[in-house]
């Protein structure tokens, strides 16, 4: 019988197949501490990551994370396509507002004030609206953030936009029925913050009129009335009689065909923004209502 023969006999299959189960295992145990060696550097370098991400979009330093979601997105992809007519722009310019929220939150000071999909929805949405000119009003601007993503979005949009802010600038964020208290990041709300971040915004920034007061006050609005706005931006003093006198504001420094946008409606934190816009709508108005994107409603000026 020759050594081929030999191996394939019955008898020597048994007599070596411990050996093969040897063999086996310790092949197996070999191929389980490669596995075990890779898993366990995927999972530091996916908490290297983890980290980075929380660190650059977390919650530490601003208060509210930055991190997206699939579901909040597509909503607002769809909201802001209702109100601009346009899915791919849609698409695009919550895209450029969300990458411009992060990188000016990396490099201003203070933070964009509420949630991510409030912010992008704004920013993504007045430009494609059209505004009949490139006025623009901020009422309440806390670090002045939001007016310099505005101000970039309008100019990515080939637009030559001029800023005016009113806020009465009082060292903390101001809200009716709210104890004040320091800022999340740290930073005192004042002119001078302000100030740094609209410089990132580049000429249109440095240009931009501020005026220090409250919005109800008659020589506050007698200084800034001296134009009519393509876009006014409603972000003050959100309880129903603020936002309403803000409203009737609005209607008389309103271009015709201007934006006005109204922060935080809807959001059961603030009820007296959509009980004032209601109750507004329901009077003698030149404002017609066009929709909403996340928690801001837009309207339309005649």
């Amino acid at each position: 019988m020759n050594s081929r023969s030999l191996l394939r006999s019955p008898a020597s299959r048994r007599l070596l197949r411990p050996v093969a189960d040897l063999i086996d295992q310790r092949i197996d145990r070999r191929v389980d501490r490669r596995v075990e060696r890779e898993v366990r550097s995927a999972v530091r370098e996916a908490s290297a990551h983890r980290l980075s991400n929380e660190l650059l979009l977390g919650s530490p330093g601003r208060g509210l994370s930055r991190v997206v979601a699939d579901g909040p997105l597509k909503r607002l992809h769809a909201e802001v396509a209702a109100l601009a007519g346009d899915r791919d722009a849609a698409v695009r310019n919550v895209a450029t507002a969300y990458r411009l929220l992060v990188a000016l939150e990396s490099l201003g000071v203070g933070r964009v004030a509420g949630g991510t999909m409030n912010i992008c929805g704004k920013l993504g949405t007045i430009p494609l609206l059209d505004p009949p000119n490139d006025e623009i009003l901020e009422i309440g601007t806390l670090y002045g953030m939001f007016s310099t993503g505005l101000l970039r979005m309008m100019e990515r949009d080939g637009r030559s936009p001029s800023l005016t802010i009113v806020d009465p600038f009082a060292g903390v964020q101001l809200q009716p029925g709210t104890d004040p208290r320091p800022d999340p990041t740290g930073t005192p709300v004042d002119e001078h913050a302000v100030r740094t971040n609209l410089a990132l915004a580049g000429p249109a920034g440095t240009a931009a009129r501020i005026r220090r007061g409250y919005s109800e006050d008659p020589g506050t609005r007698a200084a800034v009335s001296d134009r009519a706005y393509g876009v006014i931006v409603v972000d003050g003093d959100h309880s129903a009689e603020g936002v309403r006198q803000d409203l009737q504001w609005a209607e008389e420094i309103a271009a015709p065909g201007a934006v006005v946008v109204l922060d935080d409606f809807g959001d059961p934190s603030w009820p007296g923004v959509k009980e004032a816009l209601d109750e507004h709508l329901k009077g003698d108005t030149r404002f017609t209502y066009l929709g909403k994107a996340a928690h801001s409603a837009f309207l339309r000026a005649s």
